[in-house]
């Protein structure tokens, strides 16, 4: 009894210390463009494995009931959930009514940050309207969110809990025989040391390549001229499994998600990474099942890294006719903003500056659902220290930085000392390097900063998704019974109602203006209102369809009506939502 009363005493105490010491409004001056008192308190210097994102998930659902869903949209090979976050203003509009941005990250596990800067947005936008900022909430009245922070979740456990390179898993979890020797995943990486990062094994011998550099003991440099090498290096840690005289070459997955897109999909012998045939993943075929589903995302963002570059397509050259100039015109303008929003970033074509992609998710995304999708690849050597202009292409350089970097601003955290181990194969070696949360990642400290930039970009790109309005209804009395009613409608933001590819190949139905308050005998488009130039729709009159409301344009249409009184029309656009007006 005495040992549960000191029990209640103490979590009493406890309690009232924490309320003594809690954080209050009154005592908080909020950083310019914070959140001084979040709902959702989040340190932004830490990765989340699954389950801490999901207890994150449910406080920003609870914390927000009027502006955050959460769902899953289907199961990952091990099956867990893909959640995803919808975000609006639930008292303002249906979300599904809205023009919405669809934003995912983690599809290459071992990018982690792209889960947290996801993530990051949802966080940020929900606290800046609950604090009362006016930009957010009417962002948020307007517009939608779907987030979907990690569409690899199996990896991302491994990644976090399992042994592994900075490179490592990019792949998902699915069971597959890369060396084609009949066995499947029999020779991944072993954890030699048991300290959870996969890091290179060194072998002193006379006939090595590498000395220790003077400057940084840790560091192997090739031996200069006419001095004998010290060390060889044997690769990362490993034994030979299955006997067959190779190391680590048959580890789990082996396949590449962001090749496996229903969009110019090639094998895997022209596309290294496809998996059997397009869509063949469960996480991707959730993903592209809920974008099929939801026609109002005119917004795509992916998040990758790593180089520092903002990325739009095509993937592949021969994919070009597809992006027609109007299309190329928005997407500069996106970039281009990306740009001075990142310092330090590049907006770049993928296929002409990076590589060619087949089968990947933003070029399914345009060429297929019409949407204006782009990529953000996160982190760069530039920010070590800050650089301007891009870092020398020099992969010394930027070895030597990184060694710099560890050693004056991570105190030795990112790297593994050398130590020694018995191999069974390769006898005394040294067991050493970098981690796996370091080189690819960003360091805690300067992951909050990138992760602000970012989200700026996409929020803009959200901003500019359209935004409709009906701004002017003009009432002609023709005699005889009859009325002209011309509408004006205005979309006030960048991205236009549809692509110009979608319009091309009618990927998506037509906008319709109706009008309602008479009989309708006629319906037009005004191609030209000062010379009375139309183009009439034949049928169903009260119901234009208009192919295409520009980004930052106007479309003028005209009805002849019977009878006199108001007229109310109404706009409603798939990707651009829903406008109305009454004269």
């Amino acid at each position: 009894m005495n040992l549960y009363k000191n029990t209640i005493i103490l979590c009493l105490a406890i309690l009232s210390f924490a309320q003594a010491f809690a954080q209050k409004a009154e005592n908080i001056l909020a950083a310019a463009g914070s959140p001084a008192n979040p709902k959702v308190p989040i340190s932004w210097n830490r990765y989340h494995d699954n389950t801490a994102l999901l207890e994150i998930y449910r406080k920003m659902a609870s914390a927000h009931p009027d502006l955050v869903n959460l769902e899953s949209i289907g199961k990952s090979v091990e099956g867990r959930d893909l959640w995803l976050l919808t975000i609006s203003d639930k008292k303002n509009g249906e979300s599904t009514s809205k023009p919405a941005t669809y934003i995912d990250g983690g599809i290459h596990a071992n990018e982690v940050q792209t889960v947290e800067f996801a993530l990051y947005i949802a966080w940020y936008v929900t606290e800046m309207h609950a604090a009362g900022n006016p930009f957010f909430q009417q962002l948020l009245a307007d517009k939608t969110f779907y987030i979907v922070p990690s569409i690899n979740p199996d990896s991302r456990d491994f990644f976090i809990h399992g042994p592994n390179t900075q490179h490592s898993s990019r792949t998902g979890r699915k069971p597959l025989d890369n060396d084609r020797d009949g066995l499947v995943d029999e020779d991944d990486f072993d954890d030699l040391n048991g300290d959870g990062h996969i890091t290179q094994m060194r072998r002193k011998s006379d006939y090595g390549r590498f000395i220790s550099d003077p400057a940084d003991p840790r560091r192997l440099i090739p031996a200069p001229e006419g001095q004998q090498g010290m060390y060889e290096l044997l690769g990362y840690e490993g034994l030979d499994n299955d006997g067959d005289g190779l190391v680590n070459e048959d580890g789990v997955g082996g396949y590449d998600p962001n090749r496996d897109w229903g969009w110019n999909w090639q094998p895997n012998y022209v596309q290294s990474g496809a998996y059997k045939y397009p869509f063949s993943l469960p996480e991707n075929r959730a993903v592209a099942d809920f974008i099929m589903a939801h026609p109002n995302i005119a917004a795509g963002q992916s998040f990758h890294n790593y180089g520092g570059m903002i990325l739009r397509g095509p993937g592949a050259q021969d994919d070009e006719e597809n992006f027609r100039p109007a299309d190329i015109a928005v997407y500069d303008a996106l970039g281009k903003k990306a740009e001075l929003l990142i310092p330090g970033y590049r907006y770049i074509v993928t296929y002409k500056d990076l590589y060619s992609v087949y089968g990947g998710e933003f070029d399914w995304m345009h060429s297929a659902r019409g949407i204006f999708a782009m990529s953000n690849e996160l982190w760069m050597a530039n920010y070590y220290f800050q650089r301007t202009g891009q870092h020398p292409n020099d992969y010394t350089s930027v070895q030597n930085e990184q060694y710099v970097f560890d050693q004056f601003l991570l105190f030795g955290d990112g790297f593994v000392e050398w130590t020694p181990y018995e191999h069974p194969q390769y006898g005394a070696i040294e067991i050493g390097g970098f981690k796996k949360n370091y080189g690819r990642l960003h360091p805690g400290f300067l992951m909050e900063s990138d992760a602000h930039r970012n989200a700026s970009f996409v929020i803009y790109h959200a901003y500019h998704t359209p935004k409709l309005e009906v701004a002017e209804i003009a009432v002609k009395d023709l005699g005889a019974g009859l009325s002209e009613v011309t509408a004006v409608i205005r979309n006030h933001r960048i991205i236009p109602t549809h692509s110009a590819l979608d319009v091309a190949h009618k990927i998506e139905v037509p906008d319709v203006a109706t009008l309602s308050g008479g009989t309708v005998v006629a319906g037009m488009i005004v191609n030209d209102r000062d010379f009375g130039i139309t183009t009439e729709q034949k049928r169903d009159a009260a119901n234009i369809q208009i192919p295409n409301i520009p980004g930052n344009g106007i479309v003028t249409v005209r009805w002849l009506v019977k009878g006199n009184g108001k007229y109310t029309v109404i706009v409603n656009s798939k990707k651009g939502g829903i406008a109305a007006k009454t004269s």
